[in-house]
């Protein structure tokens, strides 16, 4: 890790933002964006800030600054700022710069319940990648068919971290946290009928898993639950 007191703690953007440039150099991770709710002229005053700090001699470099919850307009408008980023529309997320970084430390596993979780699956995934950890991605293994999850048991097995995400019942994070030996990070999805409450059934259920080693993060929250998971398994 870096020294704290060679990267200025923030830069103040006037009545939008005191980005945490120090954020890397305290906690091996740099500040993420969240986009949601920001009009374009702040998001792109912050995106300015960042690509300035980034090039400005004398700074230690960042790492991968994240923008998520991206329109596909706001993530044209990152992308212009910061040429060389890359956008994933589905996981709604922009990653500058770009590539994702060599892999070090134990594979993160995400477990996706169902296809139309894949876009939350997407951001743990893709979140825990340019966080640095090998990770892989394995979509809809549901547990109305117990076949699928139970084919994988060696890759669960393998993992140093998994991410469940399950909307519905949310009873993949109980059935996996049972097969597995390493920490499980839930993460409940608003894919449901009217009962499941726009994700507050699967939390709870989740919350209450019978199986050890199942921690929560709140609803759709991918980047909690990949960053999470990235820094379980940063050591392997």
């Amino acid at each position: 890790m870096t020294d704290p007191t060679r990267t200025p703690p923030t830069a103040s953007l006037e009545g939008i933002a005191e980005f945490d440039f120090g954020r890397a150099a305290r906690r091996g991770y740099p500040e993420a964006v969240l986009c949601e709710g920001k009009t374009m002229e702040h998001l792109v005053a912050i995106a300015r800030e960042v690509g300035a700090h980034q090039h400005s001699n004398g700074h230690e470099p960042l790492g991968t600054i994240l923008f998520t919850r991206a329109s596909t307009d706001q993530a044209q408008a990152v992308c212009r700022e910061l040429p060389g980023a890359a956008h994933d529309p589905v996981a709604r997320m922009v990653a500058w710069p770009g590539p994702v970084p060599e892999p070090s430390g134990g594979t993160v596993l995400v477990l996706c319940a169902g296809t139309a979780d894949i876009p939350v699956a997407r951001e743990a995934w893709l979140t825990a990648r340019h966080l640095g950890r090998p990770a892989e991605l394995v979509v809809d293994v549901g547990v109305a068919g117990l076949h699928r999850v139970l084919a994988r048991v060696d890759q669960i097995a393998a993992a140093s971290a998994i991410v469940v995400v399950a909307g519905m019942d949310g009873a993949l994070a109980s059935v996996v946290a049972g097969l597995a030996s390493a920490p499980v990070v839930g993460v409940p999805t608003s894919v449901g009928y009217g009962a499941a409450l726009d994700g507050l059934a699967p939390l709870l259920s989740m919350l209450n898993a019978c199986a050890p080693g199942v921690a929560v993060v709140n609803i759709d929250n991918g980047y909690g639950a990949g960053h999470l998971a990235a820094q379980i398994a940063a050591t392997g």
